[in-house]
């Protein structure tokens, strides 16, 4: 069995893995021109515009509608997957950025006060999430992506 051959010719995965990859890279040019430096992270993490997570689900679930139809079971699954991700990432994970930042606040002040000592990792990571703006652009990319593949 020839699975290399099975996976490339998988439409739905080669889609979403391109709705992906075009949402990273789109970022990290985005994040080089706004700020004048490269950073990989941006190629390759999350959160920041467009959203890739919007864009995956957006391209896979567009991909298996074009494949299946709107009434499968396979769009149904998919559909419920993409709902989850995109709520996700623009509620939970953005929220979780926003109190990353509060608490890497709040540990500075702390330390420059002396009351506490340096901690191991009280830098948190706060870019996580997404705005409404970044998944609706993500979408828009994974949606593009699927039509063109599916």
């Amino acid at each position: 069995m020839d699975y290399a051959k099975e996976i490339l010719g998988n439409k739905i995965l080669i889609a979403a893995l391109i709705g992906w990859a075009i949402a990273q890279l789109a970022k990290a040019i985005l994040y080089t021109i706004v700020n004048r430096e490269f950073k990989f992270e941006r190629l390759v993490g999350s959160g920041g515009m467009p959203s890739s997570h919007a864009a995956t689900v957006c391209a896979m679930t567009t991909a298996v509608a074009m494949q299946f139809g709107l009434a499968s079971f396979e769009f149904a699954i998919s559909f419920v997957l993409s709902s989850l991700v995109l709520h996700d990432a623009r509620g939970v994970r953005q929220e979780a950025g926003k109190q990353a930042v509060t608490i890497t606040a709040i540990i500075d002040h702390l330390i420059k006060e002396g009351t506490i000592i340096e901690l191991p990792e009280w830098e948190l990571k706060e870019l996580i999430g997404h705005t409404p703006l970044q998944v609706l652009i993500g979408s828009i990319v994974g949606i593009g992506v699927g039509l063109w593949f599916g």
